[in-house]
């Protein structure tokens, strides 16, 4: 369901069958959708029947309560999960659909955040109109089963509620209909046999990573002129609490200092399909959710009071509407459900068979499919600090809340505009990082898509800094996260609503520094090889005439990399040959030496790394000169992963990918060439020691699509081959 989660705001639906092939392959049953093992009613899109191997499909009608933008969303624990909603069934082309997926995927109970394709559009429901709704979730034998609906309206500080009987309304009354009757049960593109084809889409792989996101192309944008906003906010002083000048380090002690930053929106660096192997992020032990789930965090509904309804089918156990346009309809919706019977059959051989023998009985467990249960909006990202967790390798970079992210956003626009008389309108917030200081207040980065005059778009790329400032007067979210997980704990007073926003001082990047990819390398053609076609189609994409290629060889037999080079349309490298034995410190060491412009960033590079577009723009931003470097966590590939199919975890240990302006280097001494010389592993958090004594900030950021391929390790540089 990649490709339809990406077009799921858009209008025309000559594609919508397309999304749900995958799961209709797992929904297939000769019964499905018309002649279910059970129907009957519920009071909330909230279900648990506690079964396993079945599948649900439930319709009915919507109806909101007041005007306004709204989402919709979805959460469902190991199954495949989707939902379309449209004013009316000949007018399906105006749905909206929501997707959880292929069937690997899964979420706790109110886990709304987890996955790119829970969310649907913002659409604008009105109270005047009903609205079919039509959910399809498949259950396998694993996980805590679940499938929920909530909305909220299009506001950063409304919470998601759960779907409750309230705002629901049969399809139509089944009371007095038998099992065989079928002529009133829809047949929408969700549901008909004819969709059940496989196709590409299917064999798309889930990683949301993989799903365009304007992070990816905001390199191409032409940046604001600072003459337009060095004015708007004054200069200040910029000396973070976590800064270690001058303090003298143990051995790859700087580890323990490196944080993390928080990011807006969320850019989907948590890799929800790996968690299935490492479920680290919930901070459980692998045992107990394997016994009791996520059964914590759900609250059963107590069964109705079945005396009020003596005679009655179970279809009319609720209120009704009394609104003209829904007269003495039931509030409830209808649930259909195909069952999938693991009852094994057993075939007795026919000369042990006894013709007088009273047949084994057998006991079915009661279902109860009307099952219902309330559910906070849970977010385990709350429960991360910004320390650098070395068991959890699936948990990408930490969520910002949109509030706190708004809010800077606000105040920057507001300012913005009176210098300039309005001139400039938002037209999305592209990025916003934040780097945490309790003592003294943080820092953001903000990455805002403007629209000039009505006509131009520009992006405007800065620092600011909010004195004293934590993230505004609530952080309920994250309390009561901390609560249901961890049980009542005391929390830090928390500052003033609005922050005041300044310019750090002297903390800016330049967007025109040249950026220099230095690899060390000895034979390893077809890696070479690959290096240069991916530095090819780096340039070629981005066209960025300020970045270089040095390649430092080993004295490699096995190519001339000189040569290939040269016959390359890069449009700026350079080549220098060593002896000897191959050495990672001093081969780093000769390629800095070889940059002659001390204010141009130095990337330390591996040979076996996939690059996302916006990488060279990335590390010029979180590179400042004097005062910070950035060191980008990769993410490494499981053997037959690729780039399009990226099975694996994030590198969080590793520092050896590093970006620092040459004049920082020299500064703190280069490369340590004497003590890692035929030594493998280590001088990267060497390295990291000197940066942190040095008095500089390191940024630590998941980079999406930034991938370290698999590779074997026989005869490479350390190794050696031994002939028998």
């Amino acid at each position: 369901g990649r490709k339809e989660g990406r077009k799921e705001g858009r209008k025309e639906g000559r594609k919508e069958g397309r999304g749900h092939e995958q799961f209709l392959q797992k929904m297939r049953n000769l019964h499905f959708p018309l002649y279910p093992h059970t129907r009957t009613t519920l009071k909330k899109l909230a279900v648990s029947p506690k079964w396993r191997n079945y599948g649900l499909r439930i319709f009915g009608y919507l109806h909101p309560y007041k005007e306004g933008k709204g989402r919709v969303e979805l959460a469902a624990l190991q199954t495949t999960l989707q939902a379309w909603n449209s004013l009316d069934l000949r007018e399906f082309h105006r749905m909206f659909c929501i997707f959880v997926q292929t069937g690997k995927e899964w979420t706790a109970p109110g886990e709304f955040g987890k996955f790119k394709s829970q969310k649907s559009r913002l659409v604008k429901l009105s109270a005047a109109n009903k609205y079919y709704f039509e959910i399809l979730h498949k259950q396998d034998h694993k996980g805590t089963d679940h499938v929920e609906v909530a909305w909220r309206l299009d506001n950063p500080e409304a919470k998601f509620t759960i779907i409750d009987s309230e705002f629901l309304s049969l399809y139509v009354d089944e009371t007095l209909l038998k099992m065989d009757e079928v002529g009133h049960i829809p047949q929408t593109p969700a549901t008909r046999a004819n969709q059940m084809l496989p196709s590409q889409d299917a064999l798309e792989h889930p990683a949301d990573m993989l799903k365009a996101d304007p992070r990816d192309t905001i390199y191409a944008l032409p940046l604001l002129r600072k003459s337009h906003v060095r004015r708007i906010f004054p200069e200040c002083q910029y000396k973070p609490s976590y800064v270690v000048n001058g303090f003298k380090l143990q051995r790859y002690q700087g580890l323990s200092f490196v944080r993390l930053s928080f990011v807006y929106p969320n850019d989907y660096t948590r890799l929800t399909h790996m968690e299935s192997l490492n479920k680290c992020i919930y901070q459980e032990s692998e045992l107990y959710l394997n016994r009791f789930g996520f059964s914590k965090y759900m609250q059963m509904d107590p069964p109705e009071d079945e005396s009020k309804i003596q005679g009655m089918y179970l279809y009319v156990r609720c209120g009704i509407r009394t609104d003209s346009s829904h007269q003495a309809t039931q509030k409830k919706e209808h649930v259909t459900m195909v069952a999938e019977e693991n009852e094994e059959e057993e075939e007795a051989e026919e000369n042990d068979y006894d013709l007088f023998a009273a047949p084994p009985l057998f006991y079915d467990p009661v279902v109860n499919w009307k099952q219902t249960f309330k559910a906070s909006n849970l977010d385990f990202q709350a429960l991360r600090s910004d320390r650098i967790d070395l068991k959890c390798n699936t948990s990408g970079n930490l969520p910002l809340q949109e509030k706190e992210a708004s809010m800077v956003v606000q105040v920057f626009l507001k300012k913005l505009n009176q210098k300039t008389k309005g001139r400039f309108q938002l037209e999305r917030i592209v990025n916003v990082e934040k780097r945490q200081d309790y003592l003294r207040g943080s820092r953001y980065f903000l990455e805002l898509e403007l629209l000039e005059q009505g006509k131009r778009r520009v992006r405007f790329s800065e620092y600011v800094y909010a004195r004293g400032w934590h993230g505004g007067s609530s952080r309920e979210e994250e309390t009561n996260m901390k609560e249901l997980a961890w049980g009542h704990r005391r929390h830090l007073m928390t500052s003033k609503d609005e922050p005041v926003l300044c310019w750090p001082l002297s903390f800016l990047w330049n967007p025109r520094a040249v950026v220099h990819f230095i690899v060390p390398v000895k034979n390893q053609a077809r890696w070479v090889k690959q290096f240069i076609v991916d530095m090819e189609e780096l340039f070629r994409i981005t066209k960025d005439p300020y970045f270089n290629v040095i390649i430092v060889d080993y004295s490699s037999d096995d190519m001339n990399i000189e040569k290939a080079l040269k016959q390359s349309s890069l449009r700026s490298y350079q080549y220098l040959r060593l002896s000897g034995n191959f050495e990672r410190s001093k081969g780093l060491q000769a390629g800095i030496d070889k940059v002659k412009d001390s204010h141009s960033i130095i990337f330390l590079c591996d040979l076996h790394i996939h690059f996302p577009a916006e990488i060279v723009d990335s590390v010029r931003k979180h590179c400042v000169e004097g005062k910070m470097a950035f060191a980008p966590i990769v993410m490494r590939l499981k053997c037959g992963a690729t780039p399009q199919q990226p099975d694996g975890y994030w590198e969080i240990n590793g520092f050896g990918l590093l970006g620092i302006y040459k004049s920082d280097l020299v500064r703190i001494g280069g490369m340590n060439t004497q003590e890692f010389r035929d030594k493998w592993g280590g001088e990267d958090w060497e390295l990291l020691d000197r940066i942190f004594q040095a008095g500089l900030e390191v940024e630590r950021l998941y980079i999406r699509n930034f991938f370290h391929h698999y590779h074997s390790r026989r005869g490479m540089w350390n190794r050696r081959v031994l002939h028998i």
